[in-house]
């Protein structure tokens, strides 16, 4: 896409609903503002809150149809507005978009949030670590997860999941990875963690066992609804929870038992961030990849036209490891599992 062409091709949410009210349309490309650039997309990150946001989410934020998904991509930088350096055109970027604009060819983010990435970084690594990487750095630094942590990670098998499961064994935690059949418990093993189905009876006894019977000192929920309700009773007393997705419902602990045991609990409020906050754990993500000491685990990558597809293997819980859409050609990986 050049910048005297007209439209773009873009992924519009029409109305909340099901996958299916997402629709390619062409639309006129954005024009950076002040503090801004625009990025041509290369790969957009896809994750379950894009697709709770669709499902009729997005009207609690305060967003309104129609409006075009996702909130993060990898690209290259097309044009920059007032306020920004101009020898940024051209530059490799990761950026963040806020809760939409990032499934297109085109997308305009804060300056402030285009994070320039180094030749050895691919497209398609950078975009999936865009939010899931910096949520899941974020996770470990809310619950202070280090050596001697025993951390229960539930849904360990998503794109998130799966980087935390990694960031606390590398900081010395035993870590025990819950999901829900043998092609995802087989995934947590890859990552170097005890595995344990969260859909059979006696799951959370399990987890117990496997961590040489004690209790997990950290739960890191990704599920949510009975799996999350369930992993809660079997945390320390003294433990620290991070609620950080709703797959299966919200996870709502009650306060009393919470003051009773000495709980530490965040919801997905625990890990929002500010703008300058955002940029420093992206850059502490890309550095963790480049120094080997995580990967992510990408699974799934679709066009702009499967966005539908995409979203639909989120919630019917299909999906393992990262979701991505490849917009356009792509600079190649280095490590990607």
């Amino acid at each position: 896409m050049t910048p005297s062409e007209a439209t773009m091709r873009a992924v519009q949410v029409q109305q909340y609903g099901d996958p299916e009210v997402m629709k390619v349309v062409d639309l006129p490309p954005p024009v950076p503002g002040p503090g801004e650039l625009v990025v041509d997309v290369a790969v957009a990150d896809v994750i379950f809150l894009d697709a709770l946001l669709r499902g009729g989410g997005g009207e609690g934020w305060g967003m309104s149809t129609p409006y075009v998904g996702g909130g993060a991509v990898a690209g290259t930088v097309a044009a920059v507005g007032v306020g920004v350096d101009p020898a940024r055109i051209g530059e490799r970027v990761v950026a963040r978009s806020g809760t939409q604009g990032a499934y297109a060819e085109r997308v305009a983010v804060a300056d402030v949030l285009a994070v320039a990435l180094p030749d050895e970084v691919g497209d398609e690594e950078a975009a999936a670590l865009s939010r899931d990487g910096v949520t899941a750095l974020r996770l470990l630094d809310v619950t202070r997860v280090g050596a001697g942590d025993r951390v229960l990670v539930n849904a360990a098998t998503g794109g998130c999941g799966a980087l935390v499961v990694q960031a606390a064994l590398e900081r010395g935690a035993t870590v025990v990875g819950a999901a829900r059949g043998e092609r995802k418990l087989a995934l947590v093993r890859e990552l170097g963690a005890e595995a344990v189905d969260y859909s059979l009876p006696g799951w959370t006894e399990k987890v117990v066992a496997a961590l040489g019977g004690q209790p997990p000192t950290v739960l890191l929920d990704g599920a949510g609804g009975t799996p999350g309700q369930e992993a809660f009773t079997v945390l320390a007393d003294g433990g620290r929870l991070v609620a950080y997705g709703a797959a299966g419902g919200f996870l709502e602990p009650d306060e009393r038992e919470v003051r009773r045991r000495g709980l530490q609990v965040d919801g997905i409020a625990g890990v929002q961030l500010a703008d300058e906050d955002i940029r420093a754990l992206t850059v502490q993500a890309l550095e963790m990849l480049r120094g080997g000491r995580w990967s992510p685990v990408i699974r799934q990558r679709y066009p702009l036209d499967a966005a539908a597809d995409a979203h639909r293997g989120l919630e019917e819980r299909t999906a393992i490891g990262k979701t991505l859409l490849v917009v356009a050609p792509l600079v190649p990986e280095v490590n990607n599992r």
